[in-house]
């Protein structure tokens, strides 16, 4: 028989419960409470704003800044808007197809100086994005593409975390028995990758998605660097824009607020969408 529990040693354990789950509500509320605040910002007009008076039933004009929004600037919000998705939907689809290829050669090919070459990719890792805005300026200025979609569409397509998480995903998804069946079958590599692995590699390919189209959509630096013409501005630049001028036009500011609100729309329906497809991507390699 078990000896039952004293309530010495319950103590401490209930202690330990609680202590979690007060971290945990801590941090739902530091999470939840800037879209919270966005959400009521989003619905008063600039009086309401001014005074802090988000609480208060009245002054609900959620569907008048919307409407102002649409039509700033003769509705270019819409064109930054549609920018934003080709950008980060594009290039996150493109991109991740890129990065796990990469991850499956790096895996499953044997070729010189393999492991060295991936030690380079580890080393893009811990380079800031910000720090290669201005090759990257250089580079686009050199061959004539700035200020242009494409200078800001072709250096997200190259993530070295997408090719590390695309090897660890290899490694966990892809036996290399299966491959050889493949091949004994006939099956050329390109058609070993794309009709077998990529199958099995959907997990991890849905994963590096959501993690580039994330940073794509959050993209501020580049952008802003590389483009002067607004109708190319995504979301994120546009929005600054006019953030900048509502120190002088006060009206800009239930219009920034209102286009932040939609501006995470797409984030929140990829997650929601994907999460099945990402929450077990996360898991690749734990289990063998």
């Amino acid at each position: 028989m078990s000896e039952p529990v004293s309530p010495r040693a319950a103590r401490p354990r209930l202690l330990g419960r609680t202590a979690v789950n007060a971290v945990v509500w801590l941090s739902v509320l530091y999470t939840l409470l800037p879209v919270l605040w966005l959400l009521l910002a989003a619905a008063k007009d600039r009086d309401a704003l001014f005074s802090s008076d988000l609480l208060s039933p009245g002054d609900f004009s959620f569907a008048a800044n919307i409407r102002a929004l649409l039509d700033m600037e003769d509705g270019v919000f819409a064109r930054w808007y549609l920018n934003s998705l080709l950008y980060a939907v594009g290039g996150a689809a493109l991109g991740s197809l890129i990065s796990v290829a990469c991850g499956y050669a790096f895996d499953k090919y044997r070729f010189r100086a393999k492991e060295k070459l991936f030690s380079l990719v580890l080393a893009g890792v811990m380079v800031p994005p910000t720090v290669l805005a201005l090759p990257l300026y250089l580079m686009a200025s050199g061959i004539g593409v700035v200020n242009t979609f494409w200078s800001v569409f072709v250096p997200v397509l190259f993530n070295p975390f997408g090719v590390y998480l695309g090897r660890v995903f290899s490694q966990g998804y892809v036996p290399d028995e299966v491959l050889e069946a493949a091949r004994v079958d006939g099956a050329g590599e390109l058609a070993s990758f794309f009709r077998v692995a990529l199958r099995m590699l959907g997990p991890g390919l849905v994963t590096v998605f959501l993690f580039q189209l994330t940073a794509i959509w959050n993209n501020f630096f580049l952008p802003m660097v590389m483009l002067s013409d607004q109708s190319l501005f995504p979301v994120s630049l546009g929005l600054y824009v006019w953030n900048s001028a509502a120190v002088v036009t006060p009206d800009y500011y239930p219009v920034v607020i209102a286009g932040s609100l939609l501006a995470v729309l797409p984030l929140v329906a990829a997650f929601v969408l994907l999460q099945r497809y990402w929450r077990s991507g996360l898991t690749a390699g734990s289990v063998k």
